[in-house]
């Protein structure tokens, strides 16, 4: 089953984060994303670039929507003509299949929005 067809389960917590060897597995399946690490947190982040700071913010809006709708929430950082999606669970402070799900829900969002380029 293709990420984009999954849904996000719940996480409250309790639940190991993915091992390293899990992220490597997973990464492959959302090109464009990179692993950055902040506070000792694994986190998947990706820049989408955009021709002006109003299609920017209608993708800001289409993935808070998402988010919204799985449950499940990201740093988004708005600015002109850039859209910053941060993934990680933060009930387990490291990365979920869940994150994985999101992101690559967020470049169909963005494929959408860009004629699938």
């Amino acid at each position: 089953m293709e990420l984009t067809e999954m849904r996000c389960v719940p996480c409250r917590g309790g639940e190991p984060p993915l091992t390293e060897e899990e992220i490597a597995a997973w990464l492959p399946h959302v090109p464009g994303w990179q692993v950055v690490v902040r506070e000792g947190i694994p986190q998947l982040e990706r820049t989408f670039r955009f021709p002006n700071f109003r299609e920017a913010l209608a993708f800001t809006l289409q993935v808070g929507e998402l988010a919204e709708a799985e449950g499940h929430h990201p740093v988004l950082i708005t600015r002109w003509g850039s859209v910053t999606v941060i993934w990680w669970t933060h009930k387990i402070r490291g990365l979920h299949r869940n994150d994985f799900i999101m992101a690559a829900k967020t470049d169909a969002l963005f494929s959408r929005r860009s004629g699938g380029s």
